[in-house]
């Protein structure tokens, strides 16, 4: 069977250890979802696996005539080409046959080939052994199957002209893949291909994952989408690889319920061990007090036991507690209208986004407001705060009502980034530097990191923050634009959790499903310039849609 073998594999960065002693085989039909913290080397691993970087200890094994695609987490396409020139580039393989052919027709054109009879023969020979490898590797389909893709990701005929350099990163990862799936190799390594992508596009790469001739590993934060399509989840964390099978909701349950039986036979064995360790002691006095042989073989004996269960390895680990995020929102009761948009139009350049929209958010509501991207979702939170005018119609803030914004981009720190995270977190409440300190450190930032500038964090670590300074101006109204696209899967959690307890009322955008169905307790779709209505969570959004 072809396969990957990874054995005693050992990661190094800056001279921090991320993994090592680290096995793992990746079989030709697998479907895994890689998931860990930020920064426990999910990236690292899958450099090493397609072979993009070398392990610093250990053997990666790969089948000879193995062929690996590797979708990074940043990309860039060709500045100057349009999306369709950007997408039908031959792959690697196909294009080193396309070169041998275009190479054969020059020496065709050649007057000294041409007009000799035996190296014409020769080229001639040489030009169909190209052309059926050619024909072999999909060329003749390349052109079709271009389109399909791209079709399969939500691209139309109309976007085929857009620049690739107005393209959103969700795009261009999408881009990418229908240029690695057409070279079909028999491993693809995804790290975070959702990212930024709308709830059309995410189904449309589902859909490919499910459907994909070959092995498939994807790093996704995309809970529904690891239900959707993995048949196992690999959990890297504190430099421990654990592969569980079953998709994400099956992973979890498992994983609780592993831990649940590991803590109940650690501390049963932490007592036998006290146990033991207290007749060693007690033999050992007697032994002391009257020289006595049996006492003291007795103590032997014993001792002798512990040693033979950490030989042989039945002593059985702590549970590691994962560190989580300290989060807790605390604003209060707000107004019982939070929000009320009343005929709200807006556009731009004469295009309209939404025209004569209502809505009311009411004290306590968790709202999700879904749509495609460009159907002016982050806009309509703009207006909202005021940093926008609406064209026609009004919107009211309850007199109450105190706003907290979480920007997907993180616009809210683009004024701090060359200050430190304690400037940040002291300037939204006046406390010490050691409370600072402390309160960052709730957040999972390292004593280092806290007087670095913001500029330095990584886009995970900026959410984080920004979350912090949420808890600190306790808000009453939530306006949170895509929350979890930055945030690993257990600090999703947490900020779940923390919505639940939460007091006032949310109103989020996202494209996180997993999220809408824990998070929501009702769905706003924008689309076609309009707002519609749905009870429940994004399930309860999908089965309404499909009735109708």
């Amino acid at each position: 069977m072809r396969g990957i073998q990874l054995e005693g594999v050992a990661v190094q960065h800056a001279g921090r250890t991320i993994f090592r002693d680290l096995d793992w085989r990746i079989g030709e039909r697998d479907r895994v979802g890689l998931i860990g913290p930020n920064g426990s080397g999910k990236s690292s691993l899958l450099r090493v696996i397609a072979g993009e970087s070398a392990a610093d200890a250990g053997r990666v094994t790969r089948p000879r005539g193995l062929s690996i695609g590797y979708l990074a987490q940043e990309i860039e396409l060709t500045p100057g080409r349009t999306l369709l020139e950007e997408a039908r580039v031959l792959p690697p393989r196909l294009a080193e046959v396309q070169r041998e052919l275009d190479g054969i027709e020059a020496r065709l054109a050649d007057s000294q080939v041409y007009g000799d009879e035996r190296k014409l023969a020769h080229a001639l020979a040489r030009q169909e052994e190209a052309l059926e490898r050619f024909e072999q590797l999909g060329g003749g389909r390349h052109e079709g199957r271009v389109r399909e893709l791209l079709a399969r990701f939500g691209f139309g005929p109309e976007h085929a002209d857009l620049p690739t350099g107005t393209l959103s990163g969700g795009q261009k990862k999408l881009i990418a893949l229908a240029r690695l799936a057409l070279d079909s190799p028999d491993v693809l390594l995804l790290d975070e291909p959702d990212n930024h992508l709308d709830l059309e596009a995410k189904q449309g790469l589902e859909a490919f994952i499910r459907d994909y001739d070959g092995a498939v590993v994807i790093v996704s934060h995309d809970r529904y989408l690891l239900d959707d399509t993995v048949d196992s989840i690999a959990e890297l964390d504190e430099g421990h690889l654990t592969v569980y099978p079953g998709n994400y909701s099956t992973y979890a349950a498992e994983r609780e319920l592993r831990r649940l039986r590991q803590r109940k036979t650690w501390s049963d064995q932490q007592k036998e061990i006290a146990r033991i360790e207290a007749s060693i002691q007690r033999f050992e006095l007697w032994a002391s007090m009257v020289v006595n042989e049996r006492h003291i073989k007795q103590a032997r004996s014993r001792r002798k036991m512990l040693d033979r269960m950490e030989a042989s390895g039945e002593l059985v680990d702590k549970v590691r507690e994962s560190k989580r995020m300290g989060l807790r929102i605390e604003g209060g009761r707000g107004s019982r209208k939070a929000l009320e948009l009343s005929g709200v139009s807006m556009g731009f350049d004469g295009q309209t986004l939404f025209d004569g929209v209502e809505l009311l958010v009411s004290h306590g509501e968790r709202v999700g407001l879904i749509g495609p991207n460009g159907s002016g979702k982050s806009v309509l939170l703009r207006l909202v705060l005021g940093v926008l005018e609406p064209a026609a119609g009004r919107i009211r803030i309850g007199p109450s009502t105190r706003v907290g914004y979480y920007a997907q981009e993180h616009e809210t720190l683009d004024a701090w980034l060359d200050r430190t995270l304690l400037d940040r977190v002291r300037d939204a409440a006046p406390m010490t530097q050691d409370a600072a300190v402390a309160f960052l450190l709730k957040f999972l930032f390292s004593y280092e990191q806290v007087r670095q500038p913001i500029g330095t964090l990584s886009g995970g670590e900026r959410s984080r923050l920004q979350l912090a300074c949420l808890v600190l101006e306790k808000p009453n109204l939530l306006l949170l634009d895509e929350p979890t696209n930055n945030l690993d899967i257990r600090s999703a959690e947490v900020l779940e959790e923390a919505l639940d307890d939460f007091e006032g009322s949310v109103l989020a955008i996202s494209h996180d499903r997993y999220f809408l169905d824990r998070a929501v307790d009702r769905v706003v779709a924008l689309e076609d310039a309009s707002l519609r209505e749905y009870a429940g969570g994004y399930t309860d959004y999908l089965e309404a849609v499909r009735r109708a």
